[in-house]
């Protein structure tokens, strides 16, 4: 029989809403594995166990609030959570602790999710691979002598250790996908406006998107379910909800595949792995085409971008890593003619 903590987040929302599992129990089996190996791994670097105690006591005192009613999970320390520290993987931050939750907490603790505490992140989510001057590395669960990826490796290897069921995650450039693929774990990078952020100062940034990680592809569908919907105060919002259809065919659907999106590098066994994928499309009735596509000029448009908003989002130096510091003295670099360029050719691969 699958250990508790092993369970997917949909069998375990089922167990508690069936009273199967109490929510107090079903979070005591996940306490009992972060004290067993983060240690080692140290993907969750905040952890509030009295007050998931309380929240799971609670939760177990009333009706089902949602589909997550009793599921812990633990949020990436680059999103705010009232009253739980979040660092932001800078010692600048070592002790802060907001007064108010970020917009997908409120959503995921609406559904009836126990925040058991707070993942690992490289310094303003910068890198990839996690590691901070204020928690130190993340390890992989699989080989603690290697990287966890980045920047959401906190959220995958604490998923891969079986020490919670669901994370939430964040992705510019790949901290989503490339941790999940380091831990072999799901991770899901949505399309921007699918999942809605609230921000004063970058509400019109398209490149960073939060998204839901599982040890299953159910669990992520279940997660972005809960994390997505409109926001009047997000430009991007999308305004049609996120309604998965179960019974979904591939059926007779052109599907184009490119092994290396014209050039970019890949390991031998990824390239091996995500080829043989295609063979599943087939089988389900699509026809799959490799195709050649020249996308070099992306990379060159999405470094201008992400130092220009780095720039933004620093007016000082002072306290910064290396990794941030770099990208910001970058983007102080940037010129309006620069910018126009990264446009033109976001345009041009459109």
């Amino acid at each position: 029989m699958t250990e508790l903590h092993y369970l997917s987040a949909t069998e375990m929302a089922r167990l508690v809403r069936t009273r199967q599992v109490s929510a107090v129990e079903l979070l005591q089996a996940h306490l009992d594995r972060i004290e067993q190996v983060n240690p080692k791994v140290n993907a969750v670097v905040t952890l509030a166990a009295e007050r998931a105690v309380d929240a799971a006591r609670a939760a177990d005192a009333t009706a089902p609030a949602g589909p997550l009613h009793g599921v812990p999970i633990a949020h990436k320390d680059l999103v705010d959570t009232a009253g739980i520290r979040t660092t932001y993987g800078s010692p600048l931050f070592a002790d802060h602790v907001p007064d108010t939750d970020a917009l997908i907490v409120r959503r995921i603790r609406a559904a009836g999710a126990i925040t058991i505490g707070k993942t690992n992140t490289p310094e303003y989510g910068t890198g990839s691979h996690t590691v901070n001057e204020v928690f130190g590395a993340t390890r992989n669960p699989y080989d603690l002598t290697r990287s966890a990826g980045g920047s959401s490796g906190g959220a995958a290897a604490a998923l891969a250790a079986g020490m919670i069921p669901i994370a939430d995650g964040s992705d510019m450039g790949g901290s989503l996908r490339n941790p999940a693929s380091f831990c072999i774990v799901v991770g899901l990078r949505p399309t921007p406006g699918r999942v809605p952020s609230v921000s004063d100062t970058a509400a019109w940034f398209t490149l960073a998107v939060s998204g839901p990680m599982a040890r299953t592809v159910a669990d992520v569908e279940l997660l972005l379910e809960v994390m997505s919907g409109f926001d009047a105060r997000s430009p991007y919002a999308i305004k049609e909800p996120f309604t998965p259809d179960p019974e979904i065919s591939v059926q007779g659907l052109r599907v184009a595949f490119s092994p290396d999106l014209g050039g970019l590098p890949v390991d031998p066994e990824t390239a091996a792995v995500t080829a043989s994928a295609t063979a599943v499309f087939e089988r389900l009735g699509a026809h799959v085409e490799q195709v050649e596509l020249d996308l070099s000029d992306a990379e060159d448009a999405f470094r201008i971008y992400r130092a220009w908003h780095y720039a933004l989002a620093h007016d000082t130096l002072d306290g910064l890593g290396p990794n941030t510091r770099w990208n910001v003295e970058r983007g102080r670099e940037v010129t309006g003619a620069d910018l126009a360029r990264a446009e033109r050719l976001r345009s041009g691969l459109y």
